[in-house]
């Protein structure tokens, strides 16, 4: 097999399977923020992208794509079961989104979470040519960076961590919480959304191992007597920025967005929230400001209409079940009670859209509500404030999402003051255009300036210093 000397280590490949049979020819590059924000990162290396294929059983050679090496893992039925929708998603995900459902910690999820671990970690191992630089991403992969150093001392290890990092009041509740704090040590570099995700991170060292930390740097014993120095850090990541803005600027987008507002029945303002469908998102809070707003008068159906897309998530999950019918219920009882002939209270879709859409979307919008309970990042934000070219709009984000640190502009609430949230809405509806200038151009700036080409620069630049370090010794 071709060995490259950067190796990016994830859940998925960067691909979705289109076409018939297994070869180049039947797949297309993913949506999502995490292959965008990589992609950068990849172009003109020596690449190749450790992942599942998105099937179960799947056995696949690797393949080439767009230049870069794909190197699928197998993942049987079982193991998507108790890795992923078990351990990943039924115990990591409600933990570490500060316990918002409750996590649920079963031995036999946490035995398949290793073995999975241990197959990508041993994939990895296999593909990275001699002193090269490998990559892990994320939650579902926190043990692969120390099973890499086992099998590979000569590698430059990075991890990034895109949710949140718990409190170690929150987190000490992880039966296994030491196993996971040496896994993630086993890195180089490691890199989180915010600066209290990296804190928090580095109080769980202190007080689970007692390792010296200082600044961003820990201090970890490195079997031989001596020490090993990690850079533990904030490096929030963001967007192709000048991507949105192209296309925020094509005219068939502009006048698709004219045709949103028309088939919304042209209400004065239109609040759109994008989501997947979890209960991370807020999506029931919004939905209960929304609803008391039509009962106390603060917003009416023809004047106000809301745009609600919760792109499926997670279905094998029953948690995430029993949130689709909550949420469905929700909007049937509302607009049951408010829609009028001509217009509609919550346009509700649960579907995804092309990007495309989503910028038509995103320009028809007044006001884009971001009301998470927890978020690592929120590219939404991020992708709404690109997009208006016009410095019209206005973004009302939860102090609670990883963006509000950066868009401070933003109208910033509490999700779980319904009252302030209704407050902050209507503030946002009455909005003079000179006041959404303001805070749009100011935002804007940020966006442009932290793209996602400067999040991969920083981390990059991180991971020459461990390097150089290494070198000289």
């Amino acid at each position: 097999m071709k060995r490259s000397e950067l190796v990016v280590v994830a859940n998925r490949l960067p691909v979705d399977h289109v076409g018939e049979g297994d070869g180049p020819d039947a797949w297309r590059r993913s949506p999502g923020g995490l292959v965008t924000a990589l992609e950068q990162v990849m172009a003109g290396r020596d690449a190749a992208w450790v992942g599942w294929p998105g099937k179960a059983d799947l056995m696949m050679e690797p393949f080439e794509f767009d230049g870069n090496t794909l190197v699928p893992v197998r993942l049987s039925s079982d193991n998507l079961e108790q890795y992923y929708e078990g351990f990943s998603n039924g115990t990591i995900w409600p933990l570490y989104h500060d316990v918002i459902a409750a996590p649920i910690y079963r031995r036999s999820w946490w035995d398949a979470y290793v073995r999975v671990n241990r197959r990508f970690a041993e994939t990895a191992a296999t593909v990275a040519a001699e002193g090269a630089f490998v990559w892990v991403q994320d939650y579902q992969l926190q043990l692969v960076p120390k099973m890499l150093r086992e099998l590979r001392p000569d590698l430059t290890i990075g991890y990034f961590h895109h949710i949140p990092f718990p409190a170690y009041g929150l987190f000490a509740q992880l039966p296994w919480r030491s196993e996971v704090i040496e896994g993630l040590l086993g890195a180089d570099v490691l890199g989180f959304q915010r600066p209290a995700d990296a804190g928090n991170f580095q109080r769980s060292v202190r007080r689970l191992f007692k390792y010296p930390t200082k600044a961003n740097r820990i201090d970890v014993p490195d079997g031989e007597g001596g020490t090993r120095r990690v850079l533990a850090a904030p490096f929030p990541i963001s967007i192709d920025a000048e991507a949105f803005v192209e296309l925020a600027e094509r005219p068939d987008i502009i006048a698709r967005a004219a045709e949103i507002r028309e088939q919304l029945g042209n209400p004065r303002k239109i609040l759109l929230g994008v989501d997947r469908l979890d209960y991370t998102k807020g999506i029931r809070h919004r939905l209960k400001a929304f609803g008391e707003m039509l009962v106390d008068g603060t917003a009416e159906v023809g004047d106000v209409t809301l745009v609600q897309i919760a792109s499926p998530s997670r279905p094998g999950v029953e948690a995430y079940q029993d949130l689709r019918d909550e949420i469905e219920l929700t909007v049937g009882r509302i607009n049951g009670d408010y829609d009028t002939m001509h217009h509609t209270a919550i346009r509700y879709l649960h579907q995804g859209f092309p990007r495309d859409e989503m910028v038509a979307l995103y320009l028809a919008a007044d006001v884009m509500l971001i009301t998470a309970l927890r978020d690592g990042m929120n590219l939404v934000a991020k992708e709404y404030v690109a997009v208006r070219t016009d410095q019209r709009g206005v973004l009302v984000l939860s102090e609670f999402a990883g963006a509000a640190d950066e868009l401070g502009s933003a109208l910033l609430i509490n999700p779980h003051d319904i009252g302030g949230m209704k407050a902050a809405i209507k503030k946002a509806i009455d909005m003079t255009p000179a006041e959404q200038g303001r805070r749009m151009r100011s935002m804007r700036r940020k966006v442009l300036h932290n793209d996602v080409e400067r999040w991969g620069q920083g981390f990059m630049a991180a991971v020459d210093e461990i390097r150089a370090a290494k070198g000289a010794n």
